[in-house]
């Protein structure tokens, strides 16, 4: 494994890791940073809230790079459900987005919902999917079932 691979390995250890990375890269507006998270698969997918589903890494590259054109994406992670199995990890966000304002004492919030997908890989725990909807303010209070059996 090269020197930089290795590094970014370590970088990747868990999916909470792979994860902080992605919103930091969002709320910094770094693409390249952002598209070294994903795996390197043409498989991966990604759906921003009400868009198409794009498949490839060249769809979700293209499709941040016209994001970041805008600047960057304030976005923080509000509540994060956790779901692991082996060499799969599935994040279930509340992401609180800051919308761009001339108010800056009091920005206006928009509430996103947000599933993350990350597989383990040698190169450490990579992005598979991110599919994002709208949200509203009343997801911040989560509704949670007693568990019982489905069927």
């Amino acid at each position: 494994m090269p020197p930089s691979a290795a590094k970014t390995a370590a970088l990747l250890a868990s999916p909470d890791d792979t994860e902080a990375q992605f919103y930091e890269a969002l709320q910094h507006a770094d693409l390249d940073h952002l598209m070294a998270l994903w795996a390197d698969d043409e498989e991966v997918a990604c759906v921003h809230p009400g868009g198409p589903r794009l498949v490839g890494v060249a769809a979700i590259r293209a499709a941040f790079e016209a994001v970041f054109q805008r600047g960057a994406v304030h976005v923080h992670p509000e509540r994060v459900r956790r779901l692991q199995s082996g060499d799969c990890a599935i994040h279930h966000v509340l992401e609180r987005v800051q919308l761009p304002t001339e108010d800056t004492a009091h920005p206006p919030t928009a509430w996103v919902i947000a599933t993350n997908v990350y597989l383990k890989t040698t190169l450490g725990w990579r992005l598979v999917l991110h599919h994002a909807s709208p949200g509203n303010a009343g997801d911040v209070q989560e509704l949670v079932a007693d568990a019982g059996i489905l069927h």
